[in-house]
């Protein structure tokens, strides 16, 4: 009976682990996501594939509060990331608009018009 108690307890350990892997994560995606760069981003998908099979190993023992708070916390991952990718976008149009318009006055002052 002790010995289940233990596994029990270890299971339970296991799998607030993994939801406070999460809470991790949405952390740092919070904080961190707008100065990702492309490299940064596969690895944070890769990283995010591992923390939800961490938790689908969990799926039958969270209650439904846990599941809910889960559910959260996806969201909130997904949310930062759509907000960082959307950042890296706007970077990289006013990047590229500034050598646009670096590239319109270069033929303006190259032409003799």
């Amino acid at each position: 009976m002790a010995v289940l108690a233990v596994l029990m307890l270890g299971s339970c350990a296991t799998k607030q682990s993994a939801i406070s892997q999460l809470e991790r994560y949405s952390y740092e995606l919070r904080d961190n996501a707008q100065y990702y760069s492309v490299r940064d981003w596969q690895n944070a998908v890769d990283d995010f594939k591992t923390i939800r099979k961490r938790i689908a190993k969990h799926e039958q023992d969270y209650t439904p509060q846990e599941k809910r708070h889960i559910g959260e916390l996806e969201g909130q991952c997904a949310k930062y990331m759509a907000q960082g990718a959307k950042q890296r976008l706007v970077n990289g149009v006013r990047n590229i608009a500034g050598e646009l318009n670096g590239i319109i006055e270069g033929i303006r002052g190259g032409w003799p018009f």
